[in-house]
């Protein structure tokens, strides 16, 4: 849940964002759909990078899901 300081932060956000044009908002619309874009890659490229390690320090295991469920089984 947002605290008062936070909700204040993104009402004057919209009020400098409606006093855009049309124009601007659009090129805002646009910078943030980019910036939101690089940052989910940034996350799955750090998620890949992790995956990788417990890879190669043996702590994934491969297998089908009748593997894993006979994994659980036991």
């Amino acid at each position: 849940m947002k605290n008062i300081e936070e909700t204040s932060k993104f009402k004057k956000a919209l009020e400098v964002v409606e006093a855009l044009s049309i124009d601007d908002k659009g090129i805002l619309a646009e910078i943030i759909q980019q910036r939101l874009r690089q940052r989910r890659r940034d996350e799955l490229l750090q998620e890949v990078g992790r995956s990788q390690q417990e890879y190669e320090a043996g702590t994934v295991h491969r297998g089908s899901v009748a593997d894993l469920l006979a994994e659980l089984a036991a």
